[in-house]
């Protein structure tokens, strides 16, 4: 049951309130490298981009924990093979499977990635105000330990994935899903994303007030940002 008046924000992953150490196409031209795969870091980072972008959603309703795993691990593994065919067909890693396994492991991992500035001031500014907050991503579950890693997840009172909601970004279904389980109504909750149709558009859609993070100078900016949108309601 929601709390009356109580306010969440609500965040997206990779791009939001983290992001990679160094650039996709790098890492990806580096461990290819390893493989025998020589290819141009930034034909293969536009390469992934257009492959992510026109990737199926990760949603395998019905399936238990770990079917669900293994058929994100197959996605992922076809987003790797497809990247590397549209950066360059004529080369391709001697051990494609090892090549795959060394990445997916590594991006498993707070090692790959670091929290964008502002967010750890933000999260503990926003706990300390009694603003519900929670990740609503369209990753994999690989998520919760690369949240812990950063050690952003004892911040965060819910990580929401595909998995869980059975809809994926931008379907309102994840949004409204994710309020339902902290108590908070839709229009007492900000969404804070980086691309404009699953994150803004789906999260307008769902009665949240988007927020384009690029719009921010740092997170930190957020509790002042939510107090201008969404007031706190006075005590009855």
């Amino acid at each position: 049951m929601a709390e009356r008046g109580r306010r969440a924000v609500l965040f997206d992953a990779a791009g939001t309130l983290i992001e990679p150490r160094a650039p996709i196409g790098e890492t990806y031209a580096r461990v290819a490298e390893k493989y025998g795969a020589g290819m141009s870091a930034w034909r293969v980072g536009d390469a992934f981009a257009r492959v992510w972008r026109s990737a199926p959603a990760m949603v395998y309703p019905g399936l238990p924990p770990d079917a669900s795993a293994r058929r994100e691990r197959e996605a992922w593994r076809a987003i790797v093979r497809q990247t590397y065919l549209a950066a360059d067909s004529a080369i391709r890693p001697a051990d494609f499977d090892a090549c795959f396994e060394e990445l997916f492991a590594f991006y498993a991992t707070g090692a790959a990635w670091r929290a964008r500035d502002g967010s750890h001031d933000a999260l503990a500014a926003l706990r300390a105000a009694d603003v519900a907050t929670g990740v609503v991503s369209n990753f994999d579950r690989r998520l919760p330990g690369i949240l812990a890693d950063l050690e952003l997840a004892p911040l965060l009172d819910l990580i929401w994935l595909p998995s869980d909601a059975g809809a994926a970004k931008p379907d309102a279904a994840i949004f409204t899903s994710a309020l339902a389980r902290i108590g908070v109504t839709p229009d007492r909750a900000l969404f804070v994303g980086n691309d404009e149709q699953r994150d803004l558009a789906g999260a307008r859609g769902a009665g949240l007030v988007p927020v384009d993070v690029a719009s921010l100078a740092t997170l930190a900016d957020l509790p002042a940002l939510l107090d201008r949108e969404l007031p706190k309601e006075p005590l009855q």
